[in-house]
């Protein structure tokens, strides 16, 4: 650690001990007024703490952290036993106070244990959370530095560090080999024991030697992380391409050499005629070939130039819109006073138009699901659709086709509001360790956001993705229909300012 950083650390402990007396830090509790809502009160602490799992604050300050969502549980259960307004209310300030008390604890561990940290982050974007015992192993090693550091025991805290920060790093390490290359293998030696070497000899040298090579880099260049995924990526592009070799080598050793013929000829034709081209039948291959790169070269260059003059269009509208913002701005002046009584007017009935077109809006939003498919509700001036029939292969990530039509109906929903931010949520249920259950839905749920992003629904910057594991059950885990209610993606449409 820097002299500098040595510095800050050592400020944030003295705060931290100075707050401190024999009974624990002394909270700040804000007080409450009987005036305010409890489900609004509720609602935004419920935001604080989700804002804060993203900041990485539990993991940080766990202790703390779990202290003020207890505090946030006490609350609920208070509004829904209708509790006295002033109880519900005291334990909402204590769960922001305690709240307050772990974002000082996770800044200090911020600044304390940075190579952990890093260290931890890296693991588990590369999928160590499945490697079982050895993660929960790490794990707990890395929550005794975070206990070190709220119990103030600095220097413990950063004597195991390094030890923590290299384990996870193996760990990385382990599961990028695992979890890419691993596949690799099993494809390899699945080819293998189908007798690839007979079949399809040179195409199993090649992904033998790409697999080689994937592994001599990740082992040797473990911090360079695009290189080595492409590696990885080019690895497993081999294996399954090894698949495809042995399995047209299989058929072609059953077909006459003019099926064969026959064949190849199908292929080029369907492409010709795809695009429009002359029927080549009575030429050779080769030429059949060259006739098709031909014709997609000419429609590469069409499309070359409908941008360019799409983009020459573009320069001739920006040029006539700032004429028009000239000219406008001439009588800018004696306007103003006009437009700032205008302004207030159409304020108001924005205001009240927005909240119509709200109401009207979720109806429309309502209607696009089946029971069956998704819940849709309102919570606060948010929109919330959570999906019940999306479906992930189990200890999986990825969207399967099966989810295409209803995630369809989602981007048509989201795109009802334009363009809204959004945050894509994932639940578990409580089977399996907590932190593979947390890893799970973040990573369903970034998968969710990735789809949105790559299919043109939303743009990267407005939307998010966070995991709650398990920690948030709508049903009760022991029994089948509860786990399967509890594992779901909630899309939450943040639809403060509506349009027509």
């Amino acid at each position: 650690m820097k002299f500098s950083s040595r510095i800050l650390v050592l400020v944030y402990i003295l705060i931290a001990v100075s707050l401190s007396g024999c009974s624990g830090p002394t909270l700040k509790v804000d007080p409450v007024a009987i005036s305010d809502n409890p489900s609004s009160k509720i609602f935004e602490l419920e935001e604080t703490l989700a804002q804060g799992r993203t900041q990485q604050t539990h993991v940080l300050s766990p202790t703390w952290y779990e202290k003020a969502n207890s505090y946030l549980d006490k609350a609920r259960y208070g509004l829904a036993n209708n509790d006295s307004v002033e109880g519900i209310l005291q334990n909402v300030a204590y769960g922001h106070a305690h709240f307050d008390k772990a974002e000082e604890y996770a800044l200090i561990a911020k600044s304390a244990i940075t190579h952990a940290i890093k260290a931890r982050e890296l693991a588990n974007a590369a999928g160590a959370g499945s490697l079982g015992a050895d993660y929960q192993r790490m794990e707990a090693q890395f929550t005794a530095l975070t206990a070190d550091i709220e119990n103030n025991n600095l220097t413990r805290a950063e004597k195991n560090e390094s030890k923590v920060a290299q384990g996870f790093a193996d760990l990385e390490l382990r599961a990028i080999k695992e979890k890419t290359l691993g596949e690799v293998r099993t494809l390899l030696a699945t080819n293998s024991e189908n007798e690839a070497e007979k079949i399809a000899p040179k195409t199993l040298i090649e992904t033998q030697q790409s697999l080689a090579a994937a592994d001599e880099f990740i082992t040797q260049q473990r911090y360079e992380r695009e290189e080595m995924q492409n590696k990885a990526n080019a690895s497993l592009f081999q294996a399954q391409r090894l698949g495809q070799i042995m399995t047209a080598s299989q058929l072609f050793s059953t077909m006459a050499p003019e099926d064969i013929s026959l064949y190849q000829e199908s292929q080029l034709y369907q492409i010709t005629h795809k695009l429009g081209g002359h029927d080549f039948r009575n030429e050779s291959s080769d030429l059949q070939l060259q006739n098709i790169l031909e014709s997609v070269a000419s429609l590469q260059d069409d499309n070359k130039y409908l941008k360019e003059k799409q983009q020459q269009d573009k320069v001739e509208i920006d040029s006539l819109k700032q004429q028009i913002v000239t000219l406008e701005g001439k009588n800018k002046d004696a306007q103003r006073e006009h437009e700032i009584i205008a302004l207030q007017e159409k304020e108001t009935k924005a205001r009240l138009e927005a909240e119509r077109r709200f109401q009207q809006l979720f109806l429309e939003v309502q209607a696009i699901f089946t029971q069956d498919q998704a819940e849709v509700y309102k919570q606060g001036k948010n929109l919330v659709i959570r999906l019940k029939a999306i479906y992930f292969p189990v200890g999986k990530d990825h969207i399967v086709p099966d989810n295409y039509a209803l995630l369809s109906k989602v981007r048509k929903a989201i795109r009802t509001f334009g363009e809204p931010n959004v945050v894509i949520e994932g639940h578990t249920d409580n089977t399996g360790s907590d932190a593979v259950n947390a890893q799970l839905s973040q990573n369903r749920a970034e998968a969710v956001r990735q789809y949105f992003i790559a299919n043109g629904t939303l743009n990267e910057k407005n939307v998010g993705a966070v995991g709650y594991g398990s920690e948030r059950p709508l049903a009760p885990n022991n029994t089948a229909e509860g786990r399967a209610i509890n594992r779901r993606i909630d899309i939450i449409i943040k639809a403060e300012m509506v349009k027509d």
